[in-house]
């Protein structure tokens, strides 16, 4: 008996691999220090199937296309897991804390680079968050927790509230939990976090920051990136 979920997925990976460039594979790997299995799709090819498969599951049972995200992440290929984060954000809007578990989970066991961790928070966990505000409850105990991705992933999944100049404190209560985080992904993450909520609430961040003597150089230039001259001048003579 014929498994379209099964077929599907095999489908997918033929069509990325029949379109890889071993050398474009090859260059992919210089954006991350940790081994990536890079199949060598570009960007352009991947976009263009997105939509195929969003038309084929788009009237699936959510357990038959969860089954085929499982599969895609198993998989090991970072564009898989591309492809899946590309097409979960497709459904947005049906998102709760439900999909929050399965993201959590996904972090726990599939997510081992930055640019998987950033699709899943800030688009899908993002999307949970924006659905159910009470999801970022959760986040807290992300900030302690021995997989970095993790901890990057409470500061990431915060980045759509920070864009509209919602939750600032939540933002601001995550962004202090990991001010001494020693790991550099991490730290990116949460100056990523607050460069996105400077632009609404630009007094607030500059506050926050100048109390903050001894934070790590690298959070705080990715804070400033946004950030006006004066203020980029004021924070950073404060480290």
């Amino acid at each position: 008996m014929s498994d379209p979920v099964k077929e599907l997925a095999a489908s997918i990976r033929a069509r990325l691999e029949a379109v890889a460039d071993p050398a474009f594979a090859a260059g992919a790997t210089n954006f991350f220090r940790e081994p990536v299995n890079v199949i060598g799709t570009r960007a352009r090819d991947l976009h263009r199937l997105v939509p195929e498969v969003w038309r084929a599951v788009k009237n699936w049972p959510v357990a038959d296309r969860n089954r085929l995200y499982a599969l895609l992440w198993e998989g090991g290929k970072m564009e898989e897991g591309g492809l899946v984060c590309h097409l979960g954000r497709r459904f947005a809007k049906e998102y709760g804390a439900t999909e929050f578990r399965m993201f959590e989970r996904w972090i726990d066991r599939y997510v081992h680079n930055w640019a998987h961790c950033d699709g899943v928070s800030s688009w899908l966990l993002s999307a949970c968050i924006a659905n159910e505000p009470a999801l970022m409850k959760k986040l807290p105990s992300w900030t302690h927790s021995r997989n970095r991705w993790k901890r990057r992933a409470a500061a990431v999944a915060l980045l759509q509230e920070a864009k509209q100049g919602r939750s600032t404190q939540q933002v601001f209560e995550i962004a202090g939990m990991m001010r001494d985080d020693p790991d550099d992904m991490v730290q990116k993450g949460v100056g990523w976090l607050l460069k996105e909520t400077y632009p609404r609430r630009p007094r607030e961040v500059v506050k926050l920051l100048t109390a903050w003597p001894g934070a790590p150089r690298l959070m705080l230039r990715y804070a400033c990136e946004k950030m006006t001259p004066a203020d980029r001048a004021r924070v950073l003579r404060r480290a």
